[in-house]
């Protein structure tokens, strides 16, 4: 399927891509519904509020600068937030909600707020619905327009971006309703983006010239259940997440160049049980994946962790080498990089809180620890610009 909008004067939006994405401050996404008893992600009989917090990177150690009310979901890859290059608006999706019929259970929901980051306090200007189970989003490098995969439906939601004003525009089919689509990413120049199905284990690559969004009909082919994804600041590779079929085995990562034609998977190496987080760090060498190891099973299950690892892996030309792990809490979800590349936030779901790491001469050490009013399920900086 194609699809045509009218986006603003792309000159104009491409000035966007001036400002630099200095990753100041990071969005956490929190969930308030659900808890992990003994294994089983449950509905809370009391639900905290969902919220989303926003944290300062500005003063070298980061710290909580407001937390809002808005609606947020730990269904779905741990990328539910994405940041304008300037960091004024903030998009944030909910995969599920409450059922109304039933507070115990959830059900696909299909909204994103749209959050002013320059007032005082930070405040909701919209609530959008795209498409069911909306999940991963990112914002085309102009900055004039957005993509969000709906989990529950098989498509992608287009959203254009015109200052302050967000708009739901058409959708785009890449998949059967069941095909899962989860996270999509953009290539720093504009003219490709990446789509991850995890419940048909393919990579959906849609090409982008102009103003016209198309499926191309080229499925890459990772591993099993190809979760989160993210490209290198560089362009030249993206890695993605296969978080496998939570049965005791070990998952992978994938690595694939971006620049082949066509793009294709070139390396796939093992991490541990689940890669629920995966992003690359503004370097454009380094990846970090959060792996629960085992963390989120039932403790009487022999596969049974304490605790997730973070895992540090250097893109050497086509191969991933690791270079530092470090542990980290139960049922840990997203991360994200500081603009310096040089300091590292993991999110844990059980403790609700957000770890902080430095990562300095490629080794990793926890620094501090963030509370969370609420589970921390997604977690996003502004994409730094391209090196």
């Amino acid at each position: 399927m194609t699809m045509r909008r009218c986006m603003p004067a792309l000159v104009a939006a491409l000035s966007l891509c001036a400002a630099r994405a200095d990753a100041q401050i990071a969005v956490s996404a929190n969930d308030g519904k659900m808890r992990l008893v003994n294994g089983v992600a449950t509905v809370v009989e009391q639900p905290r509020p969902d919220s989303v917090s926003i944290i300062d990177f500005a003063s070298g150690t980061p710290r909580v600068r407001a937390t809002i009310p808005a609606p947020a979901s730990v269904v779905g890859p741990p990328v539910s937030v994405a940041i304008t290059a300037d960091e004024s608006l903030a998009l944030v999706s909910s995969a599920m909600k409450l059922d109304p019929a039933n507070p115990r259970r959830t059900v696909p929901d299909n909204r994103v707020s749209v959050i002013d980051l320059k007032a005082n306090p930070p405040a909701v200007i919209a609530t959008l619905e795209v498409g069911q189970g909306a999940a991963g989003l990112s914002i085309h490098p102009s900055g004039a327009f957005a993509l969000v995969a709906n989990r529950a439906e098989g498509t992608v939601s287009v959203l254009t971006i015109s200052g302050r004003t967000v708009t739901v525009g058409a959708k785009i089919a890449v998949g059967d309703p069941t095909s899962g689509p989860s996270h999509v990413v953009f290539t720093p120049d504009g003219k490709t983006a990446l789509v991850s199905r995890d419940n048909d284990h393919k990579i959906s690559v849609l090409s982008i010239e102009e103003t016209t969004v198309t499926y191309t009909r080229r499925d890459l082919n990772a591993g099993l259940r190809p979760y989160g994804i993210d490209i290198s600041t560089r362009g030249d590779v993206a890695v993605v997440a296969n978080i496998g079929l939570g049965g005791g085995d070990a998952d992978t990562i994938s690595l694939i160049d971006v620049k082949a034609q066509p793009p294709r998977v070139v390396n796939t190496v093992s991490v541990g049980q689940t890669p629920e987080g995966i992003k690359m760090a503004p370097d454009g060498r380094h990846v970090a994946v959060v792996v629960m190891n085992g963390s989120n099973k039932p403790r009487n299950s022999p596969f049974f962790a304490e605790r997730g690892s973070v895992v540090i892996y250097e893109v050497r030309g086509h191969e991933l080498v690791k270079v530092a792990e470090a542990p980290i809490g139960q049922w840990s979800q997203g991360a994200a990089w500081s603009a310096d590349s040089r300091r590292l936030l993991v999110q844990n779901m059980v403790g609700d809180d957000i770890q902080v790491f430095g990562f300095e001469g490629g080794k990793l050490q926890e620094i501090g620890t963030l509370a969370m009013p609420a589970s921390p399920a997604g977690i996003r900086t502004a994409e730094p610009v391209s090196r």
